[in-house]
C-alpha cells in the first residue's frame, strides 16, 4: 500500500473507532432489547487495525519497526 492509501485506512480505522466506541458507552436500553452488535469489541478490533496501519505507516517513512540485526 501507499502512503496516500495507508493514511486513508488509518484515519478511517480512528473514526470507526471512536464511533464504536461512543456507541458502546450508551446506556441499555431495556425496552428495546438487547444490542444485537457488539460495539466494544468491534472498536478493540479498529483500534489493533489502527495500531498495524501506523506501523506501516512508519515504515513507509522510513523507520525501521522491525527486529534489529545482531552480529
Amino acid at each position: 500500500m501507499d502512503l496516500t492509501l495507508t493514511i486513508i485506512a488509518a484515519s478511517a480505522f480512528l473514526i470507526l473507532a471512536v464511533f464504536c466506541g461512543w456507541r458502546g458507552a450508551r446506556p441499555l436500553n431495556i425496552l428495546k432489547g438487547p444490542r444485537m452488535i457488539p460495539w466494544r469489541p468491534l472498536m478493540m478490533v479498529c483500534v489493533v487495525a489502527l495500531m498495524l496501519m501506523l506501523v506501516h505507516l512508519f515504515n513507509l517513512l522510513g523507520v525501521q519497526t522491525g527486529n534489529q540485526q545482531r552480529y
